[in-house]
């Protein structure tokens, strides 16, 4: 099933013109990929995609579970957080998406964590992650192609928090050049591209409580072969630029450099094609399996407004499980 990046590509451009379902998943580096026909005919791989998969409604029931993080040091964050800042200083970047890998203890299995989620987009492989996301990262449905980028998060339960989110001026400008670079993208392979929804919330509840995240919707229109280039077409978007950045190659460039690691399938996209139409999800709200032990992917976006101790709390604040 796993595969290089291009395999996975000319099986999603054939799997798309024979009208095959598919489910698919690629990292971020674009060095590894997944596929399988027919997904829903199996059951070792789960997945909800929007509704659609094999994994059934998340569990309404469940005994108590443990869940402890085990954070960086600030003064590691910071110096990363530095490093980014220089590269934006200097106008190598003007988003660069920063993250962290936590340790973390549960006495959950990833599946079990998978059946309890409560999210838009849920995906398990067994021995590598379980990923409960949020964020879309495009729908093709009927000709149409859309992306819902989803940047800025706070607590909501903080005083005023849809005001407050809504107009700080660093969240403003960060979800702003998000929304540009995501219209461009999709401009690649569509025309007629149009932000349809500008900067709504959304509510995600979290084991700490609930968080609001802003989001927007942009749609353009696909040539009417598309479907025998589902695969190239999705290429053609990726990393996805809600974690990554502005302009790419150079922020990924300082992604790497700042991280030091690869991230593999965080932050890289999976989705679902019925036949007819595709779904795909960011794969963020992220726990990986090692011989190390479980690990908790999070970030965001760093501008040249940020505040070091506000992203890493913010960075901190997406370690969660979506059930109490």
């Amino acid at each position: 099933m796993f595969t290089s990046c291009n395999d996975v590509r000319e099986r999603m451009d054939a799997a798309g013109q024979a009208g095959t379902p598919f489910l698919f998943g690629f990292d971020f580096e674009l060095s590894e990929g997944f596929f399988l026909e027919n997904p829903l005919q199996q059951s070792e791989i789960l997945f909800d995609m929007a509704g659609i998969g094999n994994g059934g409604t998340a569990w309404t029931t469940g005994s108590t579970f443990s869940f402890e993080a085990f954070p960086e040091e600030y003064d590691l964050y910071a110096g990363r957080f530095s490093q980014v800042m220089e590269g934006l200083r200097y106008g190598n970047s003007f988003l660069t998406n920063l993250t962290i890998r936590t340790p973390v203890a549960t006495g959950l299995s990833l599946r079990e964590i998978f059946h309890r989620s409560r999210a838009a987009y849920r995906l398990y492989l067994p021995g590598r992650f379980v990923c409960f996301s949020p964020e879309r990262f495009v729908r093709i449905e009927k000709g149409r192609i859309s992306s819902n980028p989803m940047k800025g998060t706070i607590d909501a339960a903080a005083m005023h928090a849809e005001e407050t989110i809504l107009n700080d001026y660093k969240e403003k400008a960060e979800h702003a050049t998000i929304v540009d670079l995501i219209r461009n993208d999709i401009s690649r392979v569509a025309a007629g591209v149009r932000v349809n929804r500008f900067r709504y919330l959304d509510r995600v509840e979290t084991n700490h409580g609930a968080i609001l995240q802003v989001s927007s919707e942009i749609e353009g229109e696909l040539p009417g072969n598309y479907a025998g280039k589902i695969g190239s077409l999705l290429v053609e978007l990726l990393p996805a630029g809600s974690v990554s950045g502005a302009p790419k190659k150079a922020t990924v460039d300082l992604i790497r450099r700042a991280e030091e690691q690869p991230r593999g399938f965080y932050t890289g996209v999976a989705g679902y094609f019925d036949g007819e139409d595709l779904d795909s999800c960011v794969l963020i709200r992220f726990i990986e399996a090692t011989e190390d032990g479980l690990f908790f992917r999070s970030g965001g976006g760093i501008t040249v407004n940020s505040d070091c101790r506000k992203e890493y709390a913010e960075a901190l604040r997406k370690i969660y499980l979506p059930f109490n």
